[in-house]
């Protein structure tokens, strides 16, 4: 599914408007991005998803074309997990 399927099932289901459903979507992602971005609390809707900053310690890696090692420098990334809901719809329950 891509993001105008997910906004036409949006729509159909909340029973408003396509324009509508796009923008409480982007609103969304926007509200995530900027918690996430800060890194200080994560974001949890029960039951569904969770999304939290996480640190990346700085490691040695190897070009896969030379075998050559390189440094990569500590950084973010974010870490989402599924809840217990999401699980069982994976499961088909």
């Amino acid at each position: 599914m891509n993001r105008s399927e997910l906004v036409a099932a949006l729509a159909e289901r909340a029973e408003v408007t396509r324009k509508d459903a796009d923008a409480v979507l982007a609103a969304f992602a926007d509200i995530v991005g900027d918690i996430v971005s800060k890194g200080d609390e994560k974001v949890t809707i029960p039951g569904f998803l969770t999304f939290e900053r996480t640190h990346r310690a700085a490691r040695t890696a190897r070009n896969p074309q030379t075998g050559e090692p390189i440094q990569i420098p500590a950084g973010y990334s974010v870490k989402v997990s599924a809840g217990s809901k999401l699980k069982e719809a994976a499961k088909g329950k």
